[in-house]
């Protein structure tokens, strides 16, 4: 009996280490005029524009985005980023990503992004928006896989930073991009995922 505890011991410790870092929050700022770079865009002037933008410690942020939508990936991407994670209505994303980061020693990785998203509630009315803190997992060098964990509604919620730096400590590291569904705190507008 005293084995079997030990042992249980022993894995408990061993699964809790993989995420013994310190924790901390970095923040970076995107302005496509400035710390991007253009790499697909409709040559015919039409609306569509995909940018490779600096990120945190060179990890890229990917936007594309058409027809008054974004959709972004934080980290190293597949060869062939096809997924297209964003909200039904018209939206875009705010200047500033929070990056969650895991310190353990001189070695800092990050492991999750918040963003802040801006949602249209009516397309005749462009100044009535839905605020949105998305967090999504950063796509590491080997792994490569990122995507959206979870969705915050900001609007009148004056706990979304915090309910969003949790979930992201808590969910972004162990979730399995294509097939764990995001989480959803507060009411927030229709959001999807197409490969």
């Amino acid at each position: 009996m005293k084995s079997v505890l030990l042992a249980a011991l022993a894995s408990l410790l061993i699964g809790q280490s993989a995420f013994a870092g310190e924790l901390s929050s970095a923040y970076t700022d995107i302005d496509t005029d400035k710390n991007c770079s253009i790499f697909s865009a409709n040559e015919e002037g039409g609306e569509f524009a995909n940018f490779v933008c600096e990120g945190w410690r060179g990890y890229p942020v990917l936007i594309f985005s058409g027809d008054l939508r974004e959709s972004l990936f934080y980290g190293f991407p597949p060869k062939d980023v096809r997924a297209w994670e964003s909200f039904s209505a018209f939206n875009s994303t705010g200047q500033k990503i929070e990056w969650r980061i895991d310190t353990e020693g001189s070695k800092s990785i990050p492991f999750a992004t918040i963003h802040r998203w801006f949602v249209s509630d009516d397309p005749d009315k462009p100044e009535n928006k839905t605020e949105v803190l998305v967090v999504s997992k950063v796509g590491q060098v080997g792994q490569q896989d990122g995507c959206v964990v979870g969705l915050v509604r900001a609007s009148g919620n004056a706990g979304a930073n915090e309910a969003a730096r949790k979930l992201a400590d808590e969910k972004a590291r162990a979730f399995a991009c294509g097939t764990d569904k995001w989480t959803v705190i507060g009411e927030v507008p229709d959001f999807s995922r197409s490969d």
